[in-house]
């Protein structure tokens, strides 16, 4: 039997005791003999297959390594990594930008993008063609209709964006607009209401311009200073707004600067696009009557939507002598200008027709048909004309390949039985009989063209029946006024469409209420 000292008893309970506590090592490392060898109290690192890690390794076996840089490759693989993630939010940002079909739409969401990538909250976006046609806007991003307009009643001079639409040199990025010496009281006094400390602007070009121009990073805009690109081209310009003293990287530069690239050559062709729209809807409301007649007896309206490419639809009321009226739709194939020309020709060519023999529909279509082969035979045409005589509430009409008229009333809601016929332009000689029919009193007729019923998307027989349940749903408080006939219609048979331009087909609304 081993005679063990006390002392050393002692501490070796202890030490078991710790161990159990706070586990093994910690217990060696508080526990650890004083005075001896710290290799005999360092902690041993576990055997790997046999091989004890305490041993000395042989001399011809090389130390830890000390830390080594990266290999260049990896830089480049990292590099190209952030590469590819600009390159697929620039692709993702520019695919939701030509998605937009209108400038505001477009404006808005090259706000949107924009403050995104330069980290800002807030912006506005100012349109303004050089060429002085137009059209002019101001879009804002976080910004109320007041915001913009005290930041407009700053002084141009005294903004980047007016720097810029003027042609004048400007940094763009404005990093500390309350500090910044010499800034317009003005200027400083909206900022400081409006809550935003530091800006950044960049002009908005027309045109593409190659890198060779300028990068966002070394001049603060996306084609070179403000200076170096000319006015000739300028759209507008763009600013974005931080509520804190900020600027964005030179990182962030660089993908705004070819997002606005893009970008601006998209709003480019929108500008075009709603110039070409304008144009052509002036035109085709020169067209049409300025305003409608006043006959006693019958109260009218009428609701014309234009393609945006010029669709030649048409509708037409005139007064005719005895105190008799005249009432004509018709649509002419065919799109654009030319479509816009033989549209016009054909009205007026109605119009004379119908004062020498108006009371004979049928004449007057036939004569209309046989102009339109003299003069245009490549090119085809719908009519309906109707001889109203509202004292008498009696409607005589004829129509060529034209779509029934609608009768609502209180009582009825049905379409009017006329003949089948061809198209004008389609046979040698058209004629096809007349129909004759009186309303009752309080009834609404309802002419149209045929792109109400085509814009649905349905097949036409659909399309019937929905335009039958659209105007037999009319509010009574609506039926007594012409105009909310129409509107009831077109918002229950295009409820998506009816603020925004026709997009394949024009839509006229013809209503006349007899009393």
């Amino acid at each position: 039997m081993l005679d063990i000292p006390p002392r050393v008893r002692v501490d070796v309970d202890a030490l078991l005791a710790a161990q159990i506590d706070m586990g093994v090592c910690d217990a060696q490392a508080r526990n650890a003999p004083v005075g001896k060898p710290t290799t005999m109290s360092a902690p041993r690192l576990p055997k790997v297959a046999g091989i004890d890690s305490t041993v000395p390794a042989p001399a011809h076996t090389a130390g830890p390594l000390a830390e080594v840089a990266p290999a260049p490759g990896a830089l480049i693989q990292d590099r190209l990594a952030g590469w590819v993630s600009d390159l697929t939010t620039l692709h993702e940002l520019i695919e939701r930008l030509v998605r937009t079909a209108t400038l505001d739409d477009g404006l808005a969401e090259l706000l949107r993008a924009g403050s995104a990538l330069v980290g800002a909250r807030r912006g506005m976006a100012v349109l303004e063609p050089a060429d002085g046609l137009g059209p002019a806007t101001t879009v804002g991003l976080g910004l109320a209709h007041a915001d913009l307009g005290s930041i407009e009643t700053v002084p141009r001079s005294a903004t980047s964006y007016g720097r810029l639409l003027d042609g004048l040199p400007d940094p763009g990025a404005h990093p500390d607009l309350l500090a910044e010496a010499g800034l317009d009281p003005r200027h400083r006094e909206v900022a400081a209401r409006l809550g935003y400390a530091a800006s950044y602007a960049l002009p908005l070009d027309g045109q593409v311009h190659g890198q060779g121009s300028g990068t966002a990073g070394e001049s603060g805009t996306a084609f070179g200073t403000a200076g170096e690109s000319g006015t000739a081209d300028r759209l507008g310009a763009v600013v974005w707004l931080y509520d804190e003293p900020a600027e964005p990287n030179e990182r962030q530069r660089h993908l705004i600067g070819h997002y606005v690239t893009y970008a601006a050559a998209h709003l480019a062709r929108l500008v075009e696009l709603q110039r070409a729209r304008t144009q052509i809807a002036t035109v085709a409301e020169e067209l049409l009557p300025s305003r409608l007649p006043r006959v006693p007896g019958v109260q009218l309206a009428a609701r014309h939507r234009t393609h945006p490419r010029g669709g030649g639809d048409w509708y037409d009321a005139l007064p005719l002598p005895e105190g008799a009226l005249g009432l004509a739709v018709g649509s002419v194939s065919g799109g654009g200008p030319s479509a816009l020309a033989a549209m016009g020709r054909l009205r007026a060519s109605l119009r004379a027709y119908a004062v020498m023999e108006g009371e004979d529909p049928v004449a007057v279509l036939s004569d209309l048909e046989l102009l339109l082969r003299l003069t245009e035979p490549a090119r085809t045409a719908t009519a309906l004309f109707a001889y109203a005589e509202p004292g008498l509430r009696k409607l005589v009409l004829a129509g060529a390949g034209h779509t029934p008229p609608l009768i609502v009333g209180e009582r009825r809601t049905e379409y009017v039985e006329t003949s089948l016929s061809a198209p004008l332009g389609m046979l040698s000689c058209w004629e096809a009989p007349s129909v004759e029919f009186s309303p009752e009193p309080g009834e609404t007729v309802l002419l149209y063209t045929d792109g109400l019923l085509r814009r649905t998307g349905d097949p036409m027989d659909r399309a019937f029946a929905r335009l039958h349940a659209a105007a037999a749903s009319v509010p009574k408080a609506d039926r007594a006024d012409p105009g909310a006939i129409a509107d009831h219609v077109l918002r229950t048979m295009l409820p998506e469409e009816l603020d925004r331009p026709a997009e394949g087909e024009d839509v006229v609304i013809l209503a006349a209420r007899f009393e």
